[in-house]
């Protein structure tokens, strides 16, 4: 009965950590801390970045040009030079983001199935809890590819979309694996008891040979973004132009512990199931 409710809770901790928090975008490695206060569109004209609150508002940059709150800021050839790179890299980044976050998704909802396959009692149940599962999968799937996919980094977006789908597919395997484990408690058949506990047993070897070695893998190509933000940031501090009030443009901060917009993948939480602000 103890182990069974574990590997309930693990259906819900793997799939809520795994899928939503992928969202999160944050790496765990003690070095890699970036995030954006702003959202991002990137565009065939030029990439935009925007907030609701703080200043500036709006930033726009193409071509070597840029534009805050709608003003054209001067800027000398070397600034010009290296908003160029900026745009470019961003360019580069994002679709690798939503590369990892496309495969948090997926890593979280092959943990689901492989908990869905221990748990169905029969094939018209396993049918039927897979093709729902499935269903969750693509629409994520598709709300991810038409947001991040498309250029537009929306972190409170990205896990409105996300969060349905993922909830929907933890409701229903949370309730099967604690009613098996209720109903086979409560008919006093140890049989049902060790059978149901066999099966828990099973799911953390098939989660570790399922899922854990894709989540490793997510890892490394979520810490591969770090030297690729730490050069966006050395390439803002370099900026020479000041804004109106005299301060730096400064997109992307550095701060372990911040709360804003993360911008490198959370898959400490796939695997286990479990600086400043922006100007």
């Amino acid at each position: 009965m103890r182990i069974t409710m574990m590997a309930c809770a693990m259906a819900a901790g793997l799939t809520l950590g795994g899928s939503l928090h992928a969202h999160d975008f944050q790496v765990h490695d003690g070095h890699c801390g970036y995030s954006t206060a702003y959202d991002v569109q990137v565009m065939p004209n030029g990439i935009g970045f925007h907030r609701d609150a703080g200043q500036p508002v709006d930033v726009f940059m193409h071509d070597g040009h840029l534009r805050v709150n709608d003003r054209e800021v001067a800027v000398n050839s070397e600034d010009a030079t290296r908003l160029r790179d900026y745009e470019q890299q961003v360019r580069q980044l994002l679709p690798e983001v939503a590369g990892i976050a496309r495969e948090g998704v997926n890593i979280g909802f092959a943990a689901m199935r492989t908990v869905l396959m221990t748990f169905a009692e029969n094939d018209d149940e396993r049918r039927r809890m897979v093709g729902r599962l499935d269903e969750n999968h693509q629409q994520a799937l598709a709300r991810l590819d038409a947001g991040l996919g498309q250029g537009v980094w929306k972190s409170d977006d990205m896990e409105a979309v996300v969060e349905k789908s993922v909830e929907d597919s933890v409701s229903d395997l949370v309730s099967k694996v604690a009613g098996q484990a209720v109903s086979a408690a409560l008919s006093g058949d140890q049989s049902k008891v060790a059978a149901l506990e066999a099966r828990a047993d099973s799911l953390d070897k098939s989660i570790d040979r399922e899922v854990n070695k894709r989540a490793n893998e997510l890892d490394k190509r979520a810490e591969a973004l770090c030297p690729r933000l730490s050069s966006l940031d050395a390439l803002q501090r370099q900026f020479q132009f000041r804004l109106q009030d005299g301060s730096r443009l400064q997109l992307l901060a550095y701060n372990n512990k911040t709360n804003n917009k993360k911008l490198t993948p959370a898959t400490d939480s796939a695997r286990a199931g479990g600086g400043e602000s922006a100007h």
